[in-house]
């Protein structure tokens, strides 16, 4: 697909414009017309350079994304989590947190979707995650057998989903930072200060 006939600026303006659509109406009343009408493109445009919605849509969430998590490197895993953390700011977090809850409940409906993000952002996201544990298995902060290992991104979902559920308030860095002190470091065996 053609997609270098946009400019960098153009196609930061049309990722913004799908994401600030997906809050305000969600996946399933999102639409090619709408994101069109939003940009001043051509819905054929559209169509052209992503091929299909969720196509659209997961490579809009991974424009979003801050850089690459592999290069986060400090020389300790609780100083890694740290770093990934100030990536983002709270207001920006909560954000993010309600849009992934409702493309989580608009995945069961829609294959085609939960296709894209899975290719196009969950992959390359476990893919860096996975290096930055492998690091910390390498500086021998974690055991390589540790059960463990294979289960923080579910750790760390499940905080990001259970806590506005729970406590009725949303994800910050905050709660995520006590969260990986109290839950994720121990249950890899990582002791800190």
């Amino acid at each position: 697909m053609a997609r270098s006939r946009l400019t960098p600026e153009r196609e930061t303006e049309l990722y913004t414009a799908v994401l600030d659509l997906l809050r305000e109406v969600g996946y399933d009343a999102l639409t090619m017309d709408a994101v069109a009408a939003r940009t001043r493109s051509s819905k054929a445009t559209l169509y052209r350079q992503w091929g299909s919605k969720p196509e659209l849509v997961a490579r809009a969430l991974r424009h979003n994304k801050p850089a690459d998590l592999s290069e986060i490197d400090t020389g300790s895993l609780r100083g890694d989590f740290r770093a990934m953390l100030e990536r983002t700011d709270d207001c920006q977090m909560e954000k993010d947190s309600a849009l992934m809850r409702g493309l989580a409940h608009a995945v069961h409906d829609n294959p085609d979707l939960h296709r894209a993000l899975r290719e196009l952002l969950i992959e390359p996201e476990m893919t860096a995650f996975r290096e930055v544990l492998r690091r910390a298995v390498r500086r021998g902060e974690v055991d390589a057998g540790n059960p463990a290992l294979d289960l923080v991104p579910h750790m760390l979902v499940g905080a990001l989903v259970a806590r506005p559920l729970i406590d009725d308030r949303p994800v910050d860095h905050a709660f995520l930072s006590a969260y990986v002190d109290a839950v994720v470091l121990p249950s890899l065996g990582v002791r800190h200060p």
